[in-house]
């Protein structure tokens, strides 16, 4: 599609990176979507981006907004307080 947009309407938002970014409001989804970054479903109604590679609208993925927020953050790591001795 030459001016960005998804089948069905909607503009895309600038490519970043490489990748096309569309914010997608909670109102607009209607069904369940499982997010590449965390593995966990993204729920009817919530709101979160859909992202695909420049040119390749076919390989569009679902992800949390703050799962895409953070990809190149690497691991989350998980901060013990304490001893174990």
């Amino acid at each position: 599609m030459a001016d960005g947009g998804l089948p069905g309407g909607g503009d895309a938002a600038a490519a970043e990176e490489g990748w096309v970014v569309r914010p997608v409001t909670g109102a607009a989804t209607t069904k369940a979507y499982r997010c590449p970054g965390c593995d966990h479903l993204i729920a009817p109604g919530t709101p979160h981006r859909v992202v695909w590679p420049e040119g390749t609208v076919e390989d569009r993925r679902h992800w949390h907004t703050q799962c895409w927020a953070r990809r190149h953050a690497g691991p989350r790591r998980v901060r013990r307080t304490g001893r174990r001795g």
